[in-house]
């Protein structure tokens, strides 16, 4: 029996973020998706690039159709991640930033920094970031420039 990858969502923090994920993994199973959880599980220091790698593998070999990325500031794992060509990971701070990274960049990756976000806002721009289409038209031939 093969999963349909668009109900998959693939997610993982570094021990920055660890606490977050927990949070947002309870959301996305409420909502009826499959959580890919990639790590990690604990507070011991760990390096983020890994959980980046893990997530963009995940998403390449077809397991996941979207992902989640947590780490403290949310900036060191989105570099990592977007070094990958087919992610766009997309850091946001609110639903605002996460409704227009799907809107006008077709953004296939969520990126939350766990010490700068709260858990209410960070749900409601995993809300918006499940829930709002890419808009397509001139924002496409941007998006094609990307990779």
């Amino acid at each position: 029996m093969s999963i349909d990858s668009t109900r998959v969502v693939a997610i993982a923090s570094d021990h920055g973020g660890v606490d977050l994920k927990s949070t947002l993994k309870k959301e996305l199973a409420a909502r009826g998706l499959e959580v890919l959880d990639l790590g990690t599980d604990g507070s011991a220091s760990v390096d983020y690039p890994d959980f980046a790698n893990a997530l963009a593998a995940a998403m390449a070999e077809g397991r996941a159709a979207r992902g989640v990325l947590i780490c403290g500031s949310g900036i060191g794992i989105s570099i990592a991640a977007n070094r990958h060509p087919h992610i766009r990971a997309a850091l946001v701070h609110d639903a605002l930033t996460a409704r227009l990274s799907r809107q006008h960049n077709d953004a296939n990756v969520l990126v939350m920094g766990e010490r700068v976000i709260g858990p209410e806002t960070a749900r409601d721009a995993l809300d918006v970031f499940l829930t709002t289409a890419f808009e397509g038209g001139r924002h496409q031939r941007r998006v094609d420039k990307l990779g």
